[in-house]
């Protein structure tokens, strides 16, 4: 199935906002089975027309996003019923709940309000709970048009109506697609940390290439790689079975869980507790954690200890260990780690101490050193020296990742090294 985007908004076009649309729906489709083929940005105004007609040459489906609004360069849903030769008319359901909004509000109905509840003719309105803008589906006529799918801008619209609209349509459409055609496609995803891209590709494409018809993609962020596998069962089953058999270690999940939510699931499991020390990191790995929901079960407390006598005060560490050692090492961190468990009675403590630049380093420390710690109860406290020469902020990322990984390592039974 061919699916192509239109993202209208000259917004998106200035560098004033960033097209999150595009990540959204490619991954919403993905987990669907189904694929973009391309995608353009517009600006708003006549730039649709030619957008839809060069795309309704060669698209299965086409999204268009945006222009659905009631100013006068909303015009997306007045050329789609020009291109297609078709009437609008209101649609009465519609109105109502434009009409129920408005007076809900307190406000005058005005025309450009009323004119959202054009509809071409043929098409289905989708419910817009968070807007007065409906979306708008309008199914393919055998050899003349593809199915189009006419969505409102505002992301706190779009997702819900795709999730609840859009999504159960396409399952349709690529079902009876499936019916009609043998070789339905799977696919799965392998998030790994602590390994480059390139040493992955240079270690899996050799073996990977005794399976030419399985497509292989890597996704590269700071510190981790998704390696994704698309094709047939057979074949995404056996490229899976390589990967597992290098990577046992550097597999975090088999699923594109994020690293903290697999961390919070496992400690959820387990019924254990988490608490953090912080320094080069700000805060940030206690953030990461609590970003996830039903963190409040694993998560106990974090202590932002960025200067000296913070980590002596709040920590318990002797201001002459810091001293002879100095904050920005093997000796501190540990005890940042020790204290912290000890001081809030988790199971596990995680803490960080480094020089994340662009000022600070030395010969023997240079920016980028991090020492990370793992503290347990009843157990020895492992620590590690890392080296992270990027920017200040991708540098506290990669050292939340790093510190994060060795817990998850921990939780999933291999031994630190």
């Amino acid at each position: 199935m061919k699916i192509e985007i239109i993202n209208t908004g000259s917004e998106l076009l200035l560098g004033l906002v960033i097209n999150t649309h595009l990540a959204f729906i490619g991954d919403s489709l993905f987990k669907l089975g189904l694929r973009v083929q391309r995608q353009v940005s517009i600006p708003d105004g006549e730039e649709i027309r030619h957008a839809l007609a060069e795309a309704m040459t060669r698209a299965d489906v086409i999204i268009v996003t945006g222009g659905l609004g009631p100013t006068t360069d909303d015009i997306t849903c007045d050329i789609t019923a020009e291109l297609l030769g078709r009437e609008l008319k209101t649609d009465t359901a519609v109105l109502k709940h434009i009409e129920n909004i408005f007076s809900a509000r307190g406000l005058e109905l005005t025309a450009p309000n009323l004119s959202q509840a054009l509809i071409p003719e043929g098409g289905e309105a989708l419910h817009n709970p968070k807007g007065t803008a409906p979306g708008i589906y309008l199914p393919a006529i055998e050899d003349h048009s593809p199915h189009i799918f006419l969505l409102p801008g505002p992301p706190r619209e779009l997702i819900p109506m795709f999730k609840n609209e859009v999504a159960p349509r396409l399952v349709k459409l690529r079902d009876q697609q499936d019916s009609a055609q043998a070789g339905a496609q799977t696919y799965t995803n392998f998030k790994t940390i602590g390994i480059g891209e390139s040493n992955l590709a240079h270690a899996l494409d050799e073996e990977f290439a005794t399976l030419p018809d399985l497509e292989i993609g890597y996704c590269c962020r700071l510190g981790e790689v998704d390696v994704r596998l698309i094709g047939s069962p057979k074949d995404v089953e056996q490229g899976s079975s390589i990967i597992r058999k290098k990577y046992q270690r550097e597999i975090v999940t088999e699923s594109e869980d994020p690293l903290e939510q697999i961390i919070v699931d496992l400690l959820t499991e387990k019924k254990q507790i988490i608490s953090t020390a912080e320094s080069c990191t700000g805060g940030l790995i206690a953030s990461t954690l609590t970003d996830v929901s039903g963190s409040s079960a694993i998560f106990q407390r974090a202590y932002i200890t960025y200067a000296n006598d913070a980590k002596a005060h709040m920590l318990g560490i002797p201001a002459q260990l810091i001293e002879d050692h100095g904050a920005v090492s093997d000796e501190t961190v540990r005890a940042m780690a020790e204290g912290c468990l000890q001081k809030s009675d988790a199971h596990f403590a995680l803490a960080v101490s480094g020089i994340a630049g662009p000022t600070g380093g030395s010969e023997e420390k240079p920016v980028g050193t991090v020492y990370i710690a793992l503290a347990e109860k009843n157990q020895p406290t492992f620590s590690n020296r890392f080296y992270f020469p990027l920017d200040r902020s991708s540098f506290k990322i990669r050292t939340t990742r790093a510190a994060l990984d060795l817990l998850r390592q921990r939780l999933q039974g291999f031994e630190l090294i």
